[in-house]
Formats: C-alpha cells, structure tokens, sequence
C-alpha cells in the first residue's frame, strides 16, 4: 500500500462535521485579489450561514505560515499520475477555515509551524520554506514516524501528526480527493432487482417476488 493509499483512511476515518462543511464551500478564485468563497446557503440556517462568513472573512495564519503550511501539504500528499496534489485541492486554505472552525487547533499549529522553523534555523540557517527539498524532507523524516521519534523531537512529531490529518481530510474530502477515491455518491438508476445469480443460491426467480 503507498503513501496516497495509506492516507485515504486517515482521510475518510477523521471526518468530523465541521470539517465536511469546510471543505463543501466552493474553492477559491486561483490568487485573486479581494475575493471570497461563497458560503454554502442550501439547507442551512441564517446563523450558520452568518458565522462561516465571519469565519471567512478572518485570517489566523500568516502569510510565511501558509506559505509552511502549503509545502508540508504538498510533502504529504503530492502530485501524481492519479491526482493533483494537496495545493491543487485546496488544503491550505482548508485548514485555515479549520482552525478557525475548531480553535483548538490553533495553538498546536502555529506552535508546530514555530518548531519546525526553529529546528530548520538550527539545523540549515534558514526558515523551513528557504531550505532545499532535501533539507525539508531530512526534517520531515525525523518527526514522521512518531514510534521512532527521537528524544526532544516530541513537540515536532505530534505537530505532523495533526498537520497529516488535517491534510488527508482536507484532501480527500475535495473535489480532487473524492474522484481520487472514485467516490460516486447518491445517483438515479432503475433497479433491476435481485441478481440472478444470488436468487438462484436460494432456490428463487425474479417472478417469486411478484
């Protein structure tokens, strides 16, 4: 099983509602200036509506942060031949609505993303996003695994671990993530009955059932 295999249940198992209803609201415009996503209205009431475009409205993370946030993405699921990567469906801006929706995230996220900065400064001199792509994944390495995370490289570990999961249910609760998971959702068909086959195991035909 790959890394993109593995992760799909991460993904599909850590779904919360809060989540789902981050990532149902329309993508955002490629770099656009001044724009916001729309607000999913169907079926939902005023004070819902209300509080996600306040939520939307807000912006928790810096901008040397999501640009952190992007690269960790993309390291933990990137483009292939299936797929785009974790940026192309959206997760960054996913997990900016997410600790916002859920503030408990807040504190371990930008603790994490201080962390891996301060490792990356002692280690190559420089903030994670200015290092090499070796560098970055030497780092990574170190903290992905977390029964083999070494002395002081705990505060790092657990900060992966929940920057994983927020970008496996980012990802596979997009647009690009169910079609990589070729879910197909809720549609019409004419039911055809029992197949013969299954009726034939028990002695049946299609006629018995009127």
């Amino acid at each position: 099983m790959n890394r993109r295999e593995s992760l799909k249940f991460i993904g599909v198992g850590s779904i919360t509602a809060g989540m789902i209803l981050g990532s149902c609201r329309p993508e955002v415009p490629e770099q656009e200036e001044n724009t916001q996503p729309e607000v999913l209205e169907a079926g939902r009431q005023d004070f819902e509506i209300e509080r996600d475009r306040k939520l939307l409205s807000e912006q928790f993370f810096t901008e040397h942060e999501m640009a952190t946030i992007a690269v960790l993405a993309d390291i933990i699921i990137p483009a292939d031949e299936k797929s785009g990567s974790a940026t192309e469906a959206g997760v960054p801006d996913f997990i900016e609505f997410i600790v916002k929706d859920i503030p408990e995230h807040q504190v371990p996220m930008r603790g994490g993303l201080k962390w891996l900065d301060a490792e990356c400064l002692k280690r190559f001199e420089k903030a994670f996003v200015d290092c090499s792509e070796e560098e970055q994944l030497q780092v990574v390495d170190d903290i992905a695994y977390p029964n083999k995370v070494k002395p002081g490289m705990e505060q790092g570990a657990a900060f992966f671990n929940r920057m994983r999961d927020l970008t496996a249910t980012g990802f596979f609760t997009s647009e690009i993530g169910l079609q990589d998971l070729e879910y197909m959702g809720n549609r019409p068909g004419t039911y055809q009955g029992v197949p013969p086959e299954v009726l034939k195991d028990f002695g049946l035909e299609n006629d018995d059932w009127g």
